[in-house]
């Protein structure tokens, strides 16, 4: 299960809207298996379809929780015309196996779909969310 604030969720969407019609993506970095921490980055390809961190971002971005003690606990991005369910690309670059994948979708403009899923070894298992206050 992931337990995640409703500020750190809201985030999430607030960048998911603000960069639709392309893909949003980013990190929440803690401690712990606790998200903490939220980190957008930039979708390097600028796609509607597909995302891709920037290399020298993530580089960035990985060493600086590795300076706090942090790590990638929730890894997110939206999809924008489909649901918020791991493509067989995003099963490719699931890469942290602790890690939570977190989807967005941005396909109804009054709605956004939140699911997270843990992804090994090629298996998609979708888990409950629980938003904190």
């Amino acid at each position: 299960m992931l337990s995640i604030s409703q500020d750190l969720a809201d985030k999430i969407i607030a960048h998911a809207r603000a960069d639709h019609p392309d893909e949003a993506c980013g990190v929440i970095a803690g401690r712990d298996g606790v998200p903490e921490r939220f980190v957008p980055m930039e979708n390097a390809e600028r796609s509607p379809t597909f995302y891709r961190f920037d290399s020298l971002e993530q580089l960035r971005v990985w060493r600086e929780m590795d300076d706090r003690d942090e790590t990638p606990v929730v890894i997110y991005h939206s999809h924008t015309a489909t649901e918020a369910y791991p493509s067989r690309t995003d099963v490719t670059y699931a890469s942290e196996p602790d890690a939570h994948y977190v989807l967005v979708s941005t396909r109804e403009e009054d709605k956004a779909e939140f699911r997270s899923y843990r992804i090994l070894d090629g298996v998609i298992t979708e888990e409950e969310v629980r938003f904190l206050p």
